[in-house]
């Protein structure tokens, strides 16, 4: 076989291993190893993979995972986020739909202090869902608006996605964040023009005449309490955010000092234990590790297809079909959404970056805005079925046999379709993913 026609087989097996429950990392080092042993020979197969585990995550820059995974986990049991919600429950009570307006809101502001959707999905299912129930909003828009609204944090800095396609992509993970602020609002924006739609045109999707108006909405917070409440947030938001933006941090160090910020509030809030503190490390070293994990798979990968030729033959074949960088975008659109159906939104990341970006790069797309619409492209995926990753969060959170998945799936459908208007829109108007990137 000829080089192309090996790389075109790996892939073929590697997707095939997923699709039978191997892990994505071990399907990505098992086919890129054989293929590199084919291509070559055993000894250079074997320098190839100690290699690239080398230089995958070597440098100092791939501290900022674990460290924005540890500051999103200290978060989420420091209650900031039931803070965060209480706030915006005040501020919108008597908005018609505004309970689901204020879930939408804290899960913006609370990705700008995590960046991970599940931290969102798990923390606003036990704090979001039963307060909405409780005043009279349906199950199945309760469980759909925390888990349509928890993309966000995939989106809005810090991102761990961002990141992710930082390092594939070889691009500033500090511009990748700013590309991520104006998407992100404009995403939040479109989940709260969905939700007062909805409150208005189609109100039995959505609660009793009651519970929309805010009659059932209790007062509890007054602007001094509310404010108190929103201090220990803003201040985490303002030193991660604004010392990154403000050039004052690098964006590990800014991880570090976000995570530093957070252990502070959990520990004043006398919110941690040993026996917390303990877990969080934990599920911090199980999140980062399986991350570092697949990037080390993943540039082992994307060495292997630039071995066999794969990513200029691709480009040279889409080239030649005509299809211009608009039908090109419309297929990779289309592929990304199909894929979340059946995997993970990291490994559609490690597996399809290396393949397209340099088709993109090709067609002169600029890579900033190429990375926020695959990002948003991704998110949708944990929306999707039969995978949806947020959708089976929330269901593990929720606890309740009376919501079933169904339930969720449905819930979230209108979210989707608005995802899939403003990925539209994002496309049409890169401007608006690149516009402070440029500043």
């Amino acid at each position: 076989m000829s080089d192309l026609q090996i790389g075109v087989v790996a892939i073929g097996l590697m997707l095939a291993g997923i699709y039978f429950g191997m892990h994505i990392g071990v399907a990505l080092i098992v086919t890129s190893f054989v293929s590199v042993w084919m291509v070559k020979s055993p000894e250079v197969a074997a320098r190839f993979v100690a290699a690239s585990a080398n230089d995958a995550i070597r440098d100092y820059l791939f501290g900022v995972i674990p460290l924005f995974v540890l500051m999103g986990m200290l978060v989420s049991v420091s209650g900031v986020g039931r803070d965060t919600f209480d706030v915006f429950q005040w501020l919108l009570r008597r908005i018609r739909g505004g309970l689901g307006l204020a879930t939408v809101a804290a899960n913006a502001v609370f990705a700008a202090i995590t960046g991970i959707s599940i931290a969102s999905a798990s923390v606003f299912t036990k704090v979001a869902v039963p307060e909405m129930i409780r005043h009279g909003y349906t199950p199945r828009f309760s469980v759909g608006v925390v888990a349509g609204s928890s993309v966000l944090g995939m989106l809005i800095p810090p991102s761990l996605l961002m990141i992710i396609y930082g390092v594939l992509a070889e691009e500033s993970i500090g511009r990748m964040f700013i590309a991520g602020i104006l998407p992100g609002a404009v995403l939040a924006l479109g989940f709260a023009l969905l939700i007062v739609g909805m409150a208005y045109l189609r109100p039995s999707m959505i609660g009793s005449e009651d519970a929309l108006n805010g009659v059932c909405a209790d007062g509890a917070e007054t602007p001094l309490s509310a404010a108190i409440k929103f201090v220990p947030i803003l201040v985490l938001i303002t030193l991660v955010l604004g010392g990154l933006y403000g050039g004052f941090f690098t964006p590990t160090e800014a991880g570090a000092v976000g995570a530093a910020g957070a252990l502070v509030i959990a520990l004043v809030r006398r919110r941690l234990t040993w026996r917390k503190l303990w877990q969080v490390l934990v599920e911090t070293g199980y999140v980062s590790v399986s991350v570092l994990f697949l990037i080390i798979a993943a540039m082992l990968y994307s060495r292997m297809l630039a071995l066999t030729g794969m990513p200029n033959s691709v480009t040279e074949g889409i080239t030649h079909m005509g299809l211009g960088p608009w039908g090109f975008m419309a297929a990779y659109v289309g592929i990304v959404i199909a894929l979340g159906c059946i995997i993970d939104s990291v490994s559609i990341m490690l597996i399809m970056i290396p393949i397209v970006l340099p088709i993109a790069r090709t067609f002169g797309m600029d890579v900033v805005w190429f990375g926020v619409v695959t990002v948003v492209a991704v998110e949708i995926g944990l929306l999707t079925p039969p995978f949806g990753v947020s959708v089976y969060t929330v269901k593990s959170a929720l606890n309740d046999p009376r919501i079933s998945i169904r339930d969720i799936f449905a819930g979230t459908f209108p979210f989707v379709l608005m995802m899939l208007a403003v990925l539209a829109v994002l496309i049409v108007f890169p401007g608006l993913s690149t516009w402070l990137a440029r500043m």
